[in-house]
Formats: structure tokens, sequence, C-alpha cells
């Protein structure tokens, strides 16, 4: 241990330019740094739902579909439709678009006596040119059960231009240009834009306007932090640099590997910043308390304190985000525990050769009995916290551990109440336009989750038309499907137009000549493949809360196993379907990520303590942690999501890091007092005021997160900061108290033997 203490002193100018050199080369590397917030491409690609619905937009040209949404007080005005033909126009030219429906260009069968037309909706025929004309255009559009309610809401205030992407395009490119294009128009009505791609965009913006806004603050507060609590500008500049140059390294390194910043691997630098000074923190409160005149032995006998406790907290730490690489079903999951980990490692490794190699090379002036001369401050923390912490733990210890039973036994009671949502459009704030756009949708349209429903037979076979149009009928009964549409639909309403009756006629030829009828009509593209093997119903979802898509899912399955057929297969998928397996992929996730955590935290602190107590001992401040933090989450109504997911695993494998310090300090100081009470007080105030710094600079750095436009963000901020509270509490009050308790058993079985 003595040789590798005396590497950082020995080399220190080697150290400093090869991360000098380091830095340089992966900061460069940060040029190619892009960022990809499409959940639909970080599912997992063997998933037979998400391989379905990424079938249905090769087959059916993109299940990717974006929407304009308009409000006026009259959509149907003769100017307000000029915007919507402008826009309709705008979206049809622009490179990237298959299709675009809109109540300028949408199909319409139109029945006259013996006479039917197919053609457009509104055409130059009746065109509203007043007031008037657009009320009398209103009342005919009402009663066509196809238009009102889908493109056109039923009281005529708001209307949405829907059209598709190709499924080989940069769809975040497009959407980008498009957002662009139609803010050009200068439109007078209010317009948002709707639709998972629009999402995606919206989150790419947050992310990055994130990482520019919300790492400087979140430096200056750490920076405040550290001054605050060692006075010196050296406390300051170097934890903060290791966590940048960590920072860097780790983003480098994700860059050569080719991925991509993610809405979940967006707040790591924030998390490298918050751990990694941690590492750097410990070690200069270390090396500031060592007694030695001579600040190249200083450096050495506190690194040879604090290479253990480092090395054990980094590997904890890396043991808790790695658990996702395991346990994660989004590819963004586990992108983000390569990332932290990456960025944790380097923290570690810069704390224990870069930050003493900077003392060694500009050394402060020490105390004739050594230490850092710090002039005659008290310190306030020792005062006002440790100092009462360690009198209520010693005088109270019974009373400390029944409080920690007391919240643990609540905490179970807010667990069962927890919420789970994986509804992306719940990501942004009330008066975001993406939340905007989402209750429009809902409310005037019935939402803007679409559910396909594939059927693989002979388009103009009797028998899958009906079966089509049945299943179509059936779905329409459902609470949660709001309006539905197929080319079963139009072929039974061109029969009526014909003479017939509103359905599927028997005779195969008959279907044939409806079809020739159909045949020019571009908005079939979207309904039936080009060689009329397989047609889809597209429905819109409407839910209430995330087990409706289970019953609905029941509901649907249920008629497909009482309609099987050899004419036809039938298939069901779409983004309620594909959120349903995120739903259940946060409990699997979240399940397997913890226990990961939690066997291997436990068995490489036994491993490195020599003992399993002492590892169960460490572990127990951080695990009742995690316990209250479910509680809060369920009492409080904080869902579990793609975000909040994470922060277990992230608390047990940081949070643990206090246990591991105070365990450490306490060996040192039972070696010396050969008595548990004073060796307590001894760590209560010496490794206690590192614990408290790093709490409040590490729960500082997360609490930034609460600025973040995406309310995730802002939960698990909130989260980990509780988490970081909760575990150095557990580790400045539970554990000693524990200890405490556990040694007067002792000395009382003793003295009775």
């Amino acid at each position: 241990m003595e040789k590798l203490s005396n590497i950082a002193v020995k080399y220190r100018w080697a150290i400093l330019v090869i991360v000098v050199l380091l830095t340089a080369f992966f900061g460069y590397q940060l040029r190619y740094l892009k960022v990809d917030s499409n959940i639909v491409d970080s599912l997992p690609k063997n998933d037979s739902i998400v391989r379905l619905f990424k079938e249905v937009g090769k087959r059916f040209g993109g299940n990717e579909m974006g929407m304009i949404i308009l409000q006026d007080e009259n959509v149907l005005r003769p100017d307000v439709l000029k915007d919507i033909r402008r826009i309709t126009d705008t979206l049809s030219e622009t490179k990237g678009i298959l299709s675009v429906t809109s109540l300028t260009n949408i199909m319409n069968i139109k029945v006259e006596g013996d006479n039917f037309e197919v053609g457009k909706l509104i055409n130059d025929n009746n065109w509203p040119k007043n007031l008037q004309q657009a009320d009398s255009l209103k009342k005919e559009i009402e009663a066509n059960k196809m238009v009102a309610g889908n493109i056109i809401s039923k009281d005529g205030t708001a209307t949405i231009i829907l059209f598709t992407f190709q499924d080989d395009v940069d769809i975040d490119a497009v959407s980008k240009i498009i957002m662009n294009k139609i803010d050009k128009l200068h439109l007078s009505e209010k317009y948002y834009f709707g639709g998972s791609s629009f999402l995606t965009k919206y989150i790419a913006d947050v992310i990055s306007d994130d990482l520019v806004k919300l790492i400087p603050i979140s430096f200056l507060l750490i920076a405040f932090i550290l001054f605050l609590s060692f006075h010196s500008i050296r406390g300051i500049i170097l934890p903060l640099l290791t966590a940048g140059f960590a920072i860097i390294w780790a983003l480098g390194i994700f860059v050569m590997a080719g991925l991509k910043l993610s809405m979940v691997s967006n707040n790591v630098p924030i998390i490298i910043l918050a751990v990694g000074s941690a590492y750097a923190i410990h070690v200069l409160n270390r090396i500031n308390q060592c007694r030695e005149k001579d600040t190249k032995k200083a450096i050495a006998r506190a690194l040879s304190f604090m290479i253990v406790p480092v090395t054990l907290t980094a590997l904890t730490t890396m043991i808790g985000f790695l658990s996702f690489i395991f346990g994660a079903y989004l590819t963004m999951v586990r992108d983000f525990g390569l990332l932290a980990a990456l960025g944790t490692f380097f923290a570690a490794v810069l704390a224990l050769t870069f930050v003493p190699a900077m003392i060694a090379i500009f050394p402060a002036k020490r105390k004739e009995g050594g230490g850092i001369v710090s002039g005659n401050r008290k310190s306030l923390m020792t005062q006002y916290i440790l100092v009462p912490l360690n009198k209520l733990v010693t005088k109270h210890s019974h009373a400390v551990l029944f409080v920690w039973i007391l919240l643990f036994a609540i905490s179970v009671v807010g667990i069962f109440m927890i919420k789970r949502s994986v509804s992306v459009s719940g990501y942004f704030k009330s008066g975001h336009p993406a939340s905007i756009a989402d209750r429009i949708m809902s409310k005037e349209f019935g939402g803007s989750k679409p559910v396909f429903v594939v059927f693989k037979g002979n388009m103009q076979s009797p028998e899958v038309l009906k079966m089509m149009l049945a299943t179509e009928k059936y779905m329409k009964k459902s609470p949660y499907i709001t309006n539905a549409q197929s080319v079963a639909d139009i072929v039974a309403k061109l029969n009526k137009a014909m003479g017939g009756k509103d359905k599927i006629p028997d005779d195969k030829r008959k279907i044939g000549q409806l079809w020739f009828l159909l045949d020019q009509q571009q908005s079939l593209n979207r309904l039936v493949t080009a060689d009329l093997d397989q047609g889809i119903i597209i429905a819109k979802f409407k839910d209430h809360g995330h087990n409706d898509i289970k019953i609905f899912n029941h509901y649907m399955q249920s008629w497909f196993k009482a309609h099987t057929s050899d004419d036809y297969t039938v298939e069901i998928t779409g983004m309620p379907f594909v959120n349903e397996q995120l739903d259940k992929s946060l409990i699997r996730s979240q399940l397997a990520s913890l226990a990961i955590a939690i066997v291997l935290v436990i068995a490489l602190v036994s491993l490195m303590f020599s003992s399993f107590i002492k590892g169960l001992y460490a572990s127990l401040p951080i695990i009742s942690t995690i316990a209250i933090l479910y509680g809060i989450m369920g009492l409080t109504g904080i869902p579990l999501n793609i975000v909040t997911v994470l922060v277990a695993s992230i608390a047990m494998g940081i949070g643990i890091d206090y246990s591991i310090h105070f365990i450490s300090h306490f060996n040192h100081s039972l070696k010396k007092y050969r008595a548990v009470q004073p060796a307590i007080e001894e760590t209560m105030l010496f490794s206690g005021k590192a614990i408290m710094i790093n709490f409040i600079s590490v729960s500082a750095g997360f609490l930034v997160l609460v600025f973040s436009e995406l309310v995730p963000m802002i939960y698990f901020g909130v989260l980990i900061a509780l988490s970081m509270l909760g575990s150095s509490m557990g580790a400045l009050t539970l554990l000693p108290a524990i200890i405490l308790i556990e040694n007067k058993r002792y000395k009382t079985q003793k003295d009775e033997n």
C-alpha cells in the first residue's frame, strides 16, 4: 500500500502531462457527440411486439406519424382553410414525407340520388367564401363520421394535418425542417406539433438545452459549497477538475464507441460531476487532516488510508451503474449505465493520482503541528451538526434505531402505492407545447396513440374484408378506441353509394369493381399494401391509466381467438402495446438491477472488510434509505418511469459510499483507542465532515435538475438528493447506533459469563 501511495508523488509531473494529453484527445472527440431521444430506436429488436410495430412502418409506408394541430373559432373559415392548404402543400413538398391528410385533400364519397362521386371532401365547388357558407359546411362535415372527431373536432374549433414519414429517413432532421417551414408561414391561427416524431425532437432540444444550462449551474453551486467547506481555492479547483476531466474522458470514449446521448444518459455529466467530485473531497479532507509537516509524507500517509475506501466506493458505485447493462429493457438505459460507470471509474482514478500529484506540485503551507493552515475559524459543521449528532447517537442509540424502524414501516405502506408511467407525452411541464398538443389530441380527437391491426390475406376476398369490417366495429365498442379506419370500411361505404348496402359485397367481382374506383386514391397507401396481400385497421387509443392497454389487449385477443380462419392471419401492435412492454420492463429491470446491485455490493464490501457482518452493516443504511425512497414515491405520487427507475440502483451504488468511509475510519480509530465510543466520536468528527460535504455537494449537483424542462429529470434530481440525505444520515446515525447497541450487548453477555 505504501508503494502505491508514493506513486502519485514520485511521478507527479508525468501524471499531470498524461492527464492533460488525454483530456485534449477525448475533448476533441466531443465534437462528434450526438443525441438520439427516440425510444423506438432503443427498443430490443428481438421483441415480437416491437418487431411487428417496425414492420408496419415498412409495409404501410411508415408507422411514424406526425401532426400539426390548428385551433381557431371555426377552422372552416375561408382564410383558415387557405392556411390548411398551405400547410398541406408545404408538407407534401417536403422530402421524406410519404403522405399528407388534411381537410383540403381527404377523400370523400358523395352520393346524390343515383349518382355518386369519389373526390375531395372540400373542393372548388363547396369551398366556403364567407362565414355563413363555412357554418353550412361545418354542419355537413359534422354528419361525416369518418371526418368528425378524426380530422376536425366535433365543435369545429380544431383540425389536424396528419402526415407520415418515409421509413428510411432521418425523422429528427425532417421534423426540424417541417417545424422551420411551418414557422415561416406566419400563420394567424394557434398551431402545435404532435406525434412521437415531434416529441422526440422536443426531447432532443431539451437535452441539448439542459447540457448547456444545467452543467455550468451545477459547477458553480458545487464550487460554492466546496469553498464554504475547505475555505481554499485548491479545495474548489481540484474536485471540479477531477469531475470535469472524468466527464470529458467518459464522453470521449462514449462517442468513439459510436453511442449517442438519450433522454436517460443526458444527465450523466451532472451525475459524474456530483459523484466524481466526492472522491476528490475525501482525498483532500484526509490530506488536510494529516499531521505530518512534510507535504509529500502527508500525501503518502493520506493515500495509504484512502486507496481502499475510494477504490471500494468507486467499485460499489460502478456496480450500481453496471447493473443496468444486465437488467435493462431499453438500450438507452444500458448506455446510461456504461457511460456513468466509465465516468465513475475515471473520477476515482483521478482522485487517487491527479489530486495528490497536483498537491505535491503546488503544496499549501502546513501548520507547525501538521495539517493545512486555514486560520482560526471554528467549523460550524462540526459545532452545530456533527457534535450534536454524536451526542444523540451515543446517548439515545435505541431511540435512533426505533425512528429508523418506524420510517421503514411507514415506507412499506407507500411502496404498494407506487404508480408506473411510460407515456413520453407526460414528461413535459404543463405549459410546454408538447403537453398542450397532447391535451388537445386527447380532448378533441380521442388521443394520439395509434393502434394497428394487421390482416394478412387477399384484400379483395369477401371473407377477409368482412372480418376486417367486423373487427373494426368490435374495436369501436371498446371505451378505449375513439375512432378506427380500414379499407374494408371504405369499400362498404362505396358499395352503399353504388346502390347496395353499407356492407362488404358477397361477390368477389363486385369488390374488384369497387377496387377499380379506389385505385387512384393516394390515401389508401396507408391502409393496404401495393399488391393487396395485407391491410390494416388504424385506430386511436385513449388510455386513462397503465392497466387500460392490458384490458384492451385481453378484449382483442378474445375476439381473435374466436374468429380464426385459414383465409387470413391477424396481429395487433402500436405504441400502446410498446408502452405496455415498457411498463412490464420497468418492474423487471428495477428488480433485476437492484438485486444485482445489492448482492454484488454486499459481497464486495464483505470481501474488502473480510467480514460478512461488516458488509451487511454497511448496506443497512442504504437499503433502509431505498425502502424509504420508494415509500416517498408511493405517498407523493411520483411515478416509476424510464428515468426514475434508475434511482434505486444509483442510490445503492453511491449511497453506500458513506457507510464504507465511516466503517473504514472506524476500524482505524478502533485500533487506535481500543474502545468503541471514542472510535465512533473520532469517526463522526473526521469522516463525518467529509460525508456531510460529500452529501451537500452531491445533492446540490442533482438538485440542479429541478430546472430541467423534463418532469422525470426533476423527479430524478429530487429523489437522488433525498437518497443522499437518507444514506448519509444513515451512515452517521443508524450505523453507529447499531454498532453501539451491539457493543453493549456483547459487553453484557461477557459480564454475565
